[in-house]
């Protein structure tokens, strides 16, 4: 049992290994450069992320029912294998449809790692009595995460400037050997439990399961829904923000140094997420940090300083995703993690579905600024209503 023990908190370590290597994606910062070279527009971009997360929203949930039934481990494996498979196919694609082909294939990867991997390590924790500790974890996932990203983003940006051919026959190598390290995982004995009796009946219930977890405990549905707005406004930015500096005059290189910024400071203070945590408390993370991020959003619309407004949203943002998902696992049981885990994904990418698009759109018809005032005026009303929710709901407990 020790043995075991031991080798669940090696789970630990492993998995910071594998985020970091996992996410030394040399494309991120690149890919839509990279296709708008080959000939795609603003709308084209949008439509091909549309598709990305259409395909994601579809597939989250059963991707996530696969982790909890037969194992995180298993899942990781296969989201590493499509993921390397996407690479090479964005490698050798010239058309839009073949471009949609790999983006759902990539879409795949996501889901099969999304919930898995969070559950895998939570209930790793749990099983050996830490998962107190979950939240100083998460911290240091996030900060090689982004560590990795910065590595990622200034790599990444170096080779497109010489041909993006090698940044995407690099990241499909490191798809690769993630897979073999994956298989090196332990599977915690409360995720083993959940294995038996492998059967449609089971998978629907699955389901059925978690979606009442989440409607018995309004507060898990809540805070889904507020890390997936800021989620989705992060998310836009970066990949617009990548064709409104290339237009604007920059480099592949210099848009690579201001996201790695971001990254490399956010991933600092993911670290300290849990001691900012202890002096602001749950309130002032979810009711105030929003303020934040739409101050910055208000920054990159109206000013010339979008580098530094967007590396204050990426810290911002990295504090909020590390706090919620604390507070998110600590309220839903272990049975259901990883296809809740995987809903909470799926609501994502119905948001991006429906918006990302649209973004893409603006910026073609008018321009990609004012998308970005758009999105500051949205999210403006959606902080104000965040936070009278917030201090409405503290109001009441404490009456």
């Amino acid at each position: 049992m020790d043995n075991y023990k031991h080798k669940l908190k090696g789970n630990i370590l492993k998995n910071y290994i594998f985020i970091f290597l996992s996410r030394l994606d040399l494309t991120q910062g690149i890919w839509m450069i990279y296709l708008a070279v080959k000939g795609m527009t603003l709308t084209q971009l949008g439509l091909l992320e549309g598709i990305f997360h259409l395909v994601s929203f579809t597939m989250e949930v059963p991707t996530g029912v696969v982790a909890d039934l037969w194992g995180r481990r298993v899942s990781r494996i296969m989201g590493r294998g499509f993921a390397m498979v996407s690479m090479i196919v964005l490698m050798f694609s010239n058309s839009f449809f073949m471009f949609a082909v790999a983006f759902a294939i990539l879409a795949i990867s996501f889901n099969l790692e999304s919930g898995a991997g969070e559950a895998l390590i939570y209930d790793s924790l749990k099983e050996i009595d830490l998962e107190d500790d979950y939240i100083k974890v998460n911290g240091k996932n996030e900060m090689f995460m982004q560590i990795a990203s910065v590595v990622a983003l200034l790599l990444g940006g170096y080779l497109a400037s010489k041909n993006y051919l090698y940044a995407f026959g690099f990241s499909a190598i490191l798809a690769a050997i993630t897979m073999g390290q994956a298989f090196l995982f332990v599977e915690p004995s409360i995720a083993i439990e959940n294995k038996e009796n492998k059967n449609q009946n089971i998978f629907f219930s699955q389901i059925k399961d978690s979606l009442s977890v989440i409607r018995n405990n309004k507060k898990v549905g809540f805070l889904i829904v507020f890390i997936n707005i800021i989620a989705l406004s992060v998310t836009s930015l970066f990949y617009y923000l990548q064709n409104y500096w290339k237009v604007g005059g920059y480099s592949e290189f210099q848009i690579a140094i201001f996201l790695s910024i971001s990254s490399l400071l956010a991933g600092f203070m993911a670290t300290k997420v849990y001691k900012l945590e202890e002096v602001i408390k749950e309130k002032g993370i979810i009711a105030y940090m929003p303020f934040i991020i739409v101050l910055a959003m208000w920054g990159i619309a109206l000013t010339n300083c979008a580098p530094i407004f967007y590396i204050l949203i990426g810290v911002t943002e990295s504090i909020v995703f590390v706090a919620t998902s604390d507070y998110i696992n600590k309220l839903i049981p272990s049975e259901n993690r990883a296809t809740i885990l995987s809903f909470q994904s799926m609501v994502f990418s119905l948001l991006m579905i429906c918006v990302f698009p649209i973004i893409g759109k603006i910026g073609d018809s008018v321009s990609l600024n004012f998308a970005f005032k758009i999105m500051a005026i949205l999210g403006t009303i959606l902080a104000l209503v965040n936070a009278y929710m917030v201090l409405k709901v503290e109001n009441k407990s404490i009456n």
